[in-house]
């Protein structure tokens, strides 16, 4: 694994958990990404354009290679359905070597 491509998580949170998998199954199916874990039964307390807003989300939790981080963020927000949806990237320290691999394995290189 070379320094500059190691494993990352983007978290994004979605309006239902239908939306939620059908962009994590285009991603898959691209190889962008190993694996998404969609949690459903979350509540998000915010401000948007001036007021507090309560929504039911789903929070997914997108499984990538650091060099694809930017590529998983822009097809994720192409198919999103907010105007500004949550798009973070959270660096991995560590993890089981066995699992890191399959997700290296699992993520198609850069080009």
């Amino acid at each position: 694994m070379q320094q500059n491509d190691k494993p990352v998580l983007v978290y994004s949170t979605f309006p239902s958990a239908e939306v939620a998998e059908q962009v994590a199954r285009e991603l898959i199916e691209r190889r962008l990404v190993a694996c998404v874990n969609i949690l459903p039964g979350m509540t998000s307390i915010y401000r948007w354009d001036g007021a507090i807003n309560r929504d039911s989300e789903v929070v997914a939790i997108i499984k990538t290679r650091s060099q694809l981080a930017a590529k998983v963020m822009q097809e994720v927000a192409a198919r999103h359905p907010y105007d500004n949806p949550a798009l973070l990237v959270i660096e991995v320290a560590d993890g089981g070597a066995d699992y890191l691999k399959w997700l290296m394995t699992e993520t198609a290189r850069p080009d």
